[in-house]
């Protein structure tokens, strides 16, 4: 079963879903992130990642 579109995971997380993922709060970026991925940092920081549409 896929996860939701609008599912978070934060920097360092295994990624729950193959898609692209948008940083949560500004300045934001998008990305395509493989499942299984760890969730990258962005900025040099920790940061939310949101699933917005599925790969």
């Amino acid at each position: 079963m896929r996860a939701p579109i609008g599912t978070t995971a934060s920097t360092g997380q295994k990624c729950p879903e193959s898609g692209v993922w948008q940083v949560a709060g500004t300045p934001s970026t998008t990305a395509p992130i493989a499942k299984g991925n760890t969730m990258p940092p962005y900025g040099g920081r920790a940061v939310t990642w949101k699933l917005i549409q599925y790969a």
